[in-house]
């Protein structure tokens, strides 16, 4: 009995281990720009459905941010005179995260990554949400 006693505090141990845990989850890795870039060209290609979640959803805002939801991903969108000036954050349904920071260099920010037609194509699939 004492070994069973002994195995049985060892598998608790080891369960406990093998559990990811809150700060591990904080600390995954975050989204690249090309990630989320990847995400939206599906949405311009019609791979995702996007529908909007932010609590905006029936006042149609020329300026401001606007969250949609697309599979699971949340993207909040920043618009200026009603056109996306840029890709605020992306969150996957893993909780992985991209944030914008206008310190960084041109080209991380997903939208820069689009190509004309696609960026274009996101705006019109926006604007009809």
């Amino acid at each position: 009995m004492p070994q069973a006693h002994a195995l049985g505090r060892h598998f608790h141990a080891t369960a406990l281990q093998t559990e990811p845990s809150e700060e591990s989850h904080l600390s995954a890795e975050p989204l690249t720009a090309r990630d989320t870039c990847q995400v939206l060209r599906d949405i311009a290609l019609g791979i995702r459905v996007m529908r909007r979640v932010d609590g905006n959803a029936q006042v149609q805002t020329d300026s401001g941010l606007m969250t949609v939801d697309a599979d699971g991903w949340l993207i909040t969108f920043y618009k200026e005179h009603n056109a996306l000036d840029h890709c605020d954050r992306c969150l996957s349904p893993e909780g992985r995260t991209y944030m914008f920071d206008a310190r960084q260099r041109y080209g991380t920010d997903p939208l820069e990554l689009l190509s004309t037609w696609e960026r274009d194509q996101l705006e019109t699939l926006l604007s009809l949400i």
